[in-house]
């Protein structure tokens, strides 16, 4: 992985330059809209005065060629030590709900600086409620088909995340038509104790029903991963290496049982068991008839608590003495926790089988639940459908799906520590990741890391090396994600360090190209793009 460096200069003008372009397509970033260089603002004025309009066609990139930027003396390259192979995140938002690309030229300028550091790809977020929007089989993927291009031609590899759940922020729904058939059948999405349904993802128990006018949602997710293939094909084996199946809430094997954030300065409550909607509740109801107690199908643990309590404020959590250590805990815990199991296990065979006469890896992702893994209960991974506790390895029958699927796990939460948590949480990151990544070993499941947030402590980038690196070494890390606090001065020369030292790269003065060359670069390969569609 080649490096080149951005000086604090330099990046100001790339910020500006991403700040620009987002500005011209309506995004509000804000906080880069009151940094913009002069000579910035000299290209943008032109580019406003050209009347240009936007169109999928517009967007195009140059090749990056490792000839592009004149070098000065040695023409040594850096080598990585531990070989691993940095992805960034591009923006949630990459494509409008009009399947057009946002802040497209932005994007593109965004491309050619993490090539310039020596990044080896980006993830791409493909959302089912925008790809299949309208109608069941009707797929546009003109958007996405665009922005591979773009990267294909800026010579970075392209891992695609296909997201069959929705966002909250930015607003990404489900398919319109998904969504008309769950205002008039609420229960093929999950419903907490009051009745609350979570909109964002379908429930794990309606996999097989045919809800989904007549088809059931595996087969419509079937026929997405189908077309999608078909229609890619050509950027298998050159740009798009891998692949992410979403599996739940935020494309994480989980179900959603964290709706909201405590009412207790920043620490997460225990959440909330979501086995409340109609077609989850008649499977726990034939489960607990089945094994002589049909009192226990009757919904979820009456004593536990809600969304932003702790585990103590009610009495199935308790250390000592809780439901949960029952009995009937036991039974529920592991019902509830199979449900989600196989639910992963239908779709990572899914991706599995739609993929494996492709170059591409498959992967899924599962969440760090690591609030109160101090207690013996563990419930925010109660709540979340892991049933791992004190007495008992949760991640075990996790690990074994992935490998029986041959699929990569993704982790992330990499540039958490423990000493960093609030002490009231009993939170422990890094415990629950060695825990996972030793039953990932037992069973040769391969780990794929992701940080939680865009750091701006360099704590958070020295923990992501010792747990990328060395011993705890991934083959593939991906920085969540590229936008306007990634670009920001409090952040983008930390990152640019890490990459460097991530590598342990020896760098010489002379091996670098000049820091105008690399802006320059950059500016004009945007401004290309406009001459284009003047033309």
């Amino acid at each position: 992985m080649e490096v080149s460096v951005i000086g604090s200069s330099s990046l100001a003008k790339i910020r500006t330059s991403w700040s620009e372009l987002s500005s011209y397509r309506e995004i509000r970033f804000c906080n880069f809209q009151k940094r913009v260089s002069l000579l910035h603002n000299t290209r943008s004025a032109r580019w406003r005065n050209s009347g240009l309009s936007f169109t999928l066609n517009a967007v195009q990139s140059s090749p990056v060629r490792s000839g592009r930027l004149p070098r000065r003396g040695s023409s040594s390259k850096p080598k990585s030590l531990d070989g691993v192979r940095v992805f960034v995140g591009l923006p949630l938002d990459a494509v409008s709900d009009c399947n057009t690309v946002n802040h497209a030229r932005a994007i593109a300028a965004g491309l050619r600086a993490l090539k310039l550091l020596g990044i080896d790809g980006v993830e791409l977020p493909v959302w089912w409620g925008i790809v299949e929007k309208e109608s069941m089989g009707k797929y546009d993927w003109s958007g996405y088909l665009v922005l591979a291009e773009m990267i294909q031609n800026a010579g970075l590899k392209l891992h695609v995340s296909l997201c069959f759940h929705g966002s909250k922020q930015p607003k990404i729904p489900l398919p319109e038509w998904v969504s008309q058939i769950g205002d008039s059948e609420p229960s093929i999405y999950h419903a907490d104790r009051s009745g609350n349904h979570y909109r964002e993802c379908l429930s794990v128990a309606v996999d097989e029903v045919p809800v989904l006018n007549g088809k059931t949602p595996v087969q419509v997710y079937q026929d997405f991963c189908e077309s999608f293939k078909s229609s890619f094909s050509h950027f298998f084996g050159s740009t798009i290496t891998g692949v992410t199946v979403g599996l739940g809430q935020d494309g994480e094997l989980r179900y959603p049982s964290h709706r909201q954030l405590a009412s207790h300065s920043n620490i997460l409550g225990v959440g909330e068991f979501q086995c409340y909607d109609k077609n989850i509740l008649n499977r726990l109801k034939e489960n607990a008839e089945a094994t002589g107690n049909p009192l226990w199908g009757l919904g979820g643990p009456h004593d536990a608590p809600s969304y932003d309590q702790f585990p103590n404020s009610n009495h199935f959590f308790k250390d000592n003495g809780g439901s949960w250590d029952s009995p009937y805990g036991d039974f529920f815990l592991s019902w509830y926790s199979s449900e989600l199991l196989s639910h992963g296990d239908r779709l990572l065979s899914l991706a599995s089988t739609s993929f494996s006469d492709t170059s591409v890896t498959v992967h899924g992702k599962i969440p760090l639940m690591h609030s109160w893994y101090k207690t013996r209960s563990h419930p925010s991974e109660l709540t979340a459908g892991f049933y791992n506790t004190v007495n008992r390895d949760g991640y075990e029958a996790v690990a074994e799906m992935f490998a029986r699927n041959s699929c990569k796990m993704i982790l992330p939460g990499m540039d958490l520590s423990d000493k960093h948590q609030p002490q009231e949480s009993l939170s422990s990151p890094e415990s629950i990741l060695a825990q996972i990544r030793t039953v990932c070993r037992k069973h040769g499941v391969e780990i794929s890391g992701q940080n939680s947030v865009v750091s701006k402590a360099p704590h958070g980038f020295e923990q992501i090396k010792k747990n990328i690196s060395g011993e705890s070494a991934v083959d593939l890390f991906t920085y969540q994600r590229m936008g306007a606090d990634f670009f920001s001065p409090e952040h983008f020369p930390s990152f640019t360090h890490f990459i460097r030292n991530l590598n342990q790269l020896e760098m010489f003065s002379d091996d670098l190209p000049e820091e105008e060359e690399i802006v320059e670069s950059v500016l004009l390969n945007s401004e290309s793009n406009t001459h284009m569609q003047a033309a």
